[in-house]
Parts: structure tokens; sequence; C-alpha cells
């Protein structure tokens, strides 16, 4: 677990589920994300493959709540998705963030995603992350920038464009 000001940051579990299903079934939240609600299998699959990289890795997703209501907001941390994109991608830790609608806009995600970053290089010498945004997904190439990501390559994946990205830690 870790906390910022605003937010508390945790590993995912079951008692999350219908938070975690309500945000994925959302058409703006997955507009970028395969552009279809997620069915609730797939979420609770989603759900156990995140307690999967906690249990099997010791990093993985964390489930992003507001500190003063505890409201579910979204998510965000590094994991290894395993998405076949060669030795300069794969193998290195991959972050990700997604949020609800009603958090957007507020600063959260880059909070969140920057504890998140700051938590995942701190526990070893993991200086490099990478990230796959699809190039029409502006808010989220901005949130990388902003992060300190700069782009690194191009690929199609899973049927569509998407731009690969990369923050490496300098000491």
């Amino acid at each position: 677990m870790t906390e910022t000001d605003r937010l508390v940051l945790r590993p995912y579990n079951t008692g999350d589920f219908e938070d975690y299903l309500k945000m994925v079934s959302d058409p703006n939240v997955v507009r970028f994300l395969g552009g279809q609600p997620m069915p609730a299998e797939d979420a609770w699959n989603r759900l156990l493959r995140y307690a999967g990289h906690w249990a099997l890795f010791g990093f993985g997703m964390f489930a992003v709540f507001e500190r003063p209501t505890g409201l579910f907001i979204g998510e965000t941390g590094v994991a290894d998705f395993h998405r076949g994109l060669g030795e300069n991608f794969d193998g290195v830790g991959e972050a990700a963030w997604v949020f609800t609608s009603k958090s957007q806009g507020r600063g959260f995600a880059y909070e969140a995603a920057m504890a998140a970053l700051n938590w995942y290089s701190s526990c070893a010498d993991r200086r490099r992350t990478v990230c796959l945004i699809a190039p029409d997904n502006r808010p989220s190439l901005v949130l990388a920038e902003r992060l300190g990501y700069v782009p690194f390559g191009n690929v199609v994946y899973r049927g569509g464009p998407f731009v690969k990205l990369e923050r490496t830690l300098i000491d």
C-alpha cells in the first residue's frame, strides 16, 4: 500500500469487483481500451490476474481510492502484461492507469501514477518502465509525458496502432 495527500493505493481484493466492473463498463472509460464495455467474467478474470501479479512478482496494479471519502476512483501500477512486443518492451515493468469518468480531470491520475512509479522504483533497482498508448488517446499521452515517458517506437497490437513509451530514471 502507498498513500498521497489525497489518495490511497492498495492491491485489489475481491471486494473491489463491483467498483471495478462499473469502471470498465463505462463506454467513456473503455474507448481506448478496446472500445467495448468489459463483461463481468472478463473483469473478474482481470482482478484475479492482478492478484497473481502481486503473488508472483511482488508488484502489480493498485486500486486507487480518495482518502477523504474512500471512494474507488481508478487503478494504476506496474505489471508484466507479457504482450509479445519484443525484448525492448517485454520483461520491463509496464505502467498503466485507468480512472473513472467522474474522477478524470482532477489530477488524480498523475498523482496516483507518480506514487505507484515511485513505489515501484524504490522496491528494487527498477530504473526503466514502459507503457503502451493508442495514438489518439491524447489525455494518456499528455499524462505519460508529464510522468517522464518518451516515445521509442510504434507497434500494431491487437489490430490497432500504439505508441511505445519508456521512462528511465537517471541517478
